[in-house]
Protein backbone atom coordinates (compact mmCIF):
# COMPACT_ATOMS: atom_id res chain seq x y z
CA UNK A 1 0.00 0.00 0.00
CA UNK A 2 1.55 3.48 -0.85
CA UNK A 3 1.44 6.34 1.43
CA UNK A 4 0.31 9.77 -0.29
CA UNK A 5 2.82 12.61 0.44
CA UNK A 6 1.94 16.04 0.19
CA UNK A 7 3.49 19.31 0.85
CA UNK A 8 1.87 22.31 1.59
CA UNK A 9 2.71 25.87 0.55
CA UNK A 10 1.71 29.71 1.74
CA UNK A 11 4.56 32.11 0.08
CA UNK A 12 6.63 31.08 -2.63
CA UNK A 13 5.60 27.21 -3.09
CA UNK A 14 2.33 28.60 -4.53
CA UNK A 15 3.70 30.01 -7.77
CA UNK A 16 7.32 28.27 -7.32
CA UNK A 17 7.11 24.73 -5.94
CA UNK A 18 10.32 23.76 -7.81
CA UNK A 19 9.58 19.80 -7.66
CA UNK A 20 7.26 17.63 -9.81
CA UNK A 21 3.91 16.63 -8.20
CA UNK A 22 0.63 14.93 -9.52
CA UNK A 23 -1.83 17.08 -8.13
CA UNK A 24 -1.98 20.68 -6.88
CA UNK A 25 -5.16 21.82 -5.24
CA UNK A 26 -5.99 24.97 -2.95
CA UNK A 27 -5.62 23.99 0.83
CA UNK A 28 -6.38 25.63 3.86
CA UNK A 29 -4.53 25.18 7.11
CA UNK A 30 -5.96 25.71 10.56
CA UNK A 31 -4.38 27.06 13.68
CA UNK A 32 -1.49 28.99 11.25
CA UNK A 33 -1.33 32.43 9.47
CA UNK A 34 0.29 33.66 6.97
CA UNK A 35 2.47 36.51 8.33
CA UNK A 36 6.10 38.45 7.25
CA UNK A 37 7.46 37.06 10.38
CA UNK A 38 11.02 36.01 9.87
CA UNK A 39 13.82 38.22 8.98
CA UNK A 40 15.61 36.98 5.85
CA UNK A 41 19.25 36.95 5.45
CA UNK A 42 19.63 34.45 2.34
CA UNK A 43 17.04 34.92 0.25
CA UNK A 44 15.15 38.05 0.32
CA UNK A 45 18.04 40.08 2.85
CA UNK A 46 21.32 39.78 3.99
CA UNK A 47 22.87 39.65 7.51
CA UNK A 48 23.69 43.55 7.28
CA UNK A 49 20.57 44.40 5.48
CA UNK A 50 17.67 41.69 6.76
CA UNK A 51 14.90 41.74 4.57
CA UNK A 52 11.07 39.54 5.59
CA UNK A 53 10.10 36.75 4.63
CA UNK A 54 6.89 34.92 5.16
CA UNK A 55 6.51 32.11 8.33
CA UNK A 56 3.46 30.39 9.65
CA UNK A 57 2.53 32.33 12.85
CA UNK A 58 0.29 30.65 15.63
CA UNK A 59 -3.18 32.00 15.11
CA UNK A 60 -5.67 31.55 12.53
CA UNK A 61 -6.11 29.84 8.81
CA UNK A 62 -4.64 30.31 6.30
CA UNK A 63 -5.37 28.95 2.23
CA UNK A 64 -2.60 27.49 0.42
CA UNK A 65 -1.44 25.31 -2.03
CA UNK A 66 -1.09 21.46 -1.72
CA UNK A 67 0.85 19.55 -3.81
CA UNK A 68 0.88 15.54 -3.78
CA UNK A 69 3.88 14.41 -4.90
CA UNK A 70 4.35 10.76 -6.17
CA UNK A 71 6.19 8.08 -4.14
CA UNK A 72 8.97 7.58 -6.57
CA UNK A 73 9.86 11.80 -6.90
CA UNK A 74 9.43 12.15 -2.75
CA UNK A 75 13.09 11.55 -1.68
CA UNK A 76 14.38 14.18 -4.22
CA UNK A 77 11.71 16.21 -3.74
CA UNK A 78 12.23 16.30 0.50
CA UNK A 79 15.58 16.81 0.16
CA UNK A 80 14.89 19.68 -2.57
CA UNK A 81 12.86 21.23 0.23
CA UNK A 82 14.86 20.63 3.04
CA UNK A 83 17.53 22.75 1.02
CA UNK A 84 15.19 25.84 -0.05
CA UNK A 85 13.22 25.80 3.11
CA UNK A 86 15.57 25.45 5.99
CA UNK A 87 19.04 27.53 4.92
CA UNK A 88 19.71 28.64 8.20
CA UNK A 89 17.25 26.71 10.25
CA UNK A 90 14.61 29.11 10.73
CA UNK A 91 11.29 26.65 10.41
CA UNK A 92 10.22 23.93 12.40
CA UNK A 93 9.53 20.74 9.92
CA UNK A 94 6.22 19.27 10.67
CA UNK A 95 3.32 17.35 9.68
CA UNK A 96 -0.27 18.61 9.63
CA UNK A 97 -3.49 18.75 8.79
CA UNK A 98 -5.31 20.63 5.57
CA UNK A 99 -8.51 20.35 4.10
CA UNK A 100 -8.32 20.15 0.14
CA UNK A 101 -10.56 22.22 -1.80
CA UNK A 102 -12.70 18.96 -2.78
CA UNK A 103 -13.39 18.94 0.89
CA UNK A 104 -10.92 15.55 1.68
CA UNK A 105 -8.07 16.22 4.66
CA UNK A 106 -4.68 14.71 3.89
CA UNK A 107 -1.94 15.04 6.25
CA UNK A 108 1.20 17.40 4.59
CA UNK A 109 4.85 18.36 5.09
CA UNK A 110 4.86 21.81 6.48
CA UNK A 111 7.12 24.30 7.36
CA UNK A 112 6.82 25.75 10.40
CA UNK A 113 7.90 28.96 12.17
CA UNK A 114 9.95 28.82 14.66
CA UNK A 115 9.19 31.03 17.23
CA UNK A 116 12.42 30.10 19.24
CA UNK A 117 15.12 31.11 15.92
CA UNK A 118 16.91 34.40 16.11
CA UNK A 119 15.08 35.20 12.86
CA UNK A 120 11.82 35.23 14.39
CA UNK A 121 10.62 38.52 13.99
CA UNK A 122 7.28 37.97 15.55
CA UNK A 123 4.28 40.61 14.88
CA UNK A 124 5.73 43.83 13.30
CA UNK A 125 3.71 46.85 12.35
CA UNK A 126 2.89 46.70 8.91
CA UNK A 127 5.21 50.62 9.39
CA UNK A 128 8.22 48.34 10.38
CA UNK A 129 7.86 45.81 7.95
CA UNK A 130 7.63 48.10 4.92
CA UNK A 131 10.83 49.58 6.10
CA UNK A 132 12.59 46.34 6.31
CA UNK A 133 11.13 44.98 2.74
CA UNK A 134 12.03 47.93 0.75
CA UNK A 135 15.41 47.77 -0.36
CA UNK A 136 16.31 44.37 0.88
CA UNK A 137 17.21 42.00 -1.57
CA UNK A 138 19.01 38.41 -1.35
CA UNK A 139 20.28 35.29 -3.53
CA UNK A 140 16.75 35.09 -4.58
CA UNK A 141 16.02 38.92 -5.64
CA UNK A 142 14.24 41.46 -4.17
CA UNK A 143 12.22 41.48 -1.30
CA UNK A 144 9.47 43.63 -2.62
CA UNK A 145 8.97 41.18 -5.58
CA UNK A 146 8.45 38.66 -2.85
CA UNK A 147 5.68 40.20 -1.80
CA UNK A 148 4.34 41.09 -5.26
CA UNK A 149 4.13 37.81 -6.17
CA UNK A 150 2.45 36.92 -3.48
CA UNK A 151 -0.33 39.52 -3.44
CA UNK A 152 -0.90 38.90 -7.62
CA UNK A 153 -0.93 34.76 -6.75
CA UNK A 154 -3.44 35.52 -3.77
CA UNK A 155 -5.37 37.51 -6.15
CA UNK A 156 -5.11 34.26 -8.77
CA UNK A 157 -6.74 31.93 -5.80
CA UNK A 158 -9.43 34.69 -5.29
CA UNK A 159 -7.92 35.20 -1.49
CA UNK A 160 -8.32 39.39 -0.93
CA UNK A 161 -5.74 40.52 1.78
CA UNK A 162 -6.28 43.68 2.71
CA UNK A 163 -3.30 43.52 4.81
CA UNK A 164 -0.79 42.22 2.42
CA UNK A 165 -2.10 44.50 0.13
CA UNK A 166 -1.69 47.40 2.03
CA UNK A 167 2.16 46.65 2.58
CA UNK A 168 2.67 46.38 -0.94
CA UNK A 169 1.40 50.07 -1.33
CA UNK A 170 3.39 51.02 1.77
CA UNK A 171 6.87 49.60 0.07
CA UNK A 172 5.97 50.65 -3.19
CA UNK A 173 5.67 54.18 -1.86
CA UNK A 174 8.50 53.72 -0.03
CA UNK A 175 10.84 52.53 -2.89
CA UNK A 176 9.69 55.42 -4.71
CA UNK A 177 10.59 58.06 -2.56
CA UNK A 178 14.16 56.77 -2.51
CA UNK A 179 14.36 57.05 -6.49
Amino acid sequence: MSVERWVFGYGSLMWRPGFEFVERQSATLHGRRRAFCIYSVHHRGTYQRPGLVLGLAPGGAVRGAAYRVAEEHWPATYEYLREREQPTETYVEAKANIRLANGHRVETLVFLSDVHHPQWAGALSLERQAELIAGAHGLSGRNVDYLRDLVAHLCEMGVHDAAMEKLLGMVEARELATR
